[in-house]
């Protein structure tokens, strides 16, 4: 069977998922367990390579759309959230280049 070539989650999925994450990622408030909780869902979400990507496009638009991001705050989040993200997540991630790994 072959694997999926489109993904089945939504910018709109990604942005209510991790909703609870921008006061921290704005250094305006702590950050949540409802944060991480998001986090560690959307990761779990996103297993298969046209997923990851779809996720990867989605966080770098989002972000742009965002006033007083921290960019420091935001690539160390899955780490901070004990989520471990096989890419660095920045503004120049390539996402053509993820895959879901082996």
């Amino acid at each position: 069977m072959a694997a999926p070539t489109e993904s089945t989650i939504t910018c709109g999925t990604v942005t209510s998922t991790l909703a609870q994450c921008v006061s921290y990622l704005t250094n305006s408030g702590p950050l949540s367990s409802n944060c991480c909780a998001g986090v560690k869902s959307l990761n779990q979400m996103a297993q298969s390579t046209p997923d990851r990507r779809q996720v990867c496009e989605c966080l770098k638009s989002g972000a742009k759309e965002i006033t007083g991001l921290n960019i420091g705050l935001v690539a160390t989040l899955p780490t901070t959230c004990g989520v471990s993200v096989p890419y660095p997540i920045s503004f120049n991630t390539d996402c053509d280049n993820i895959s879901a790994g082996v």
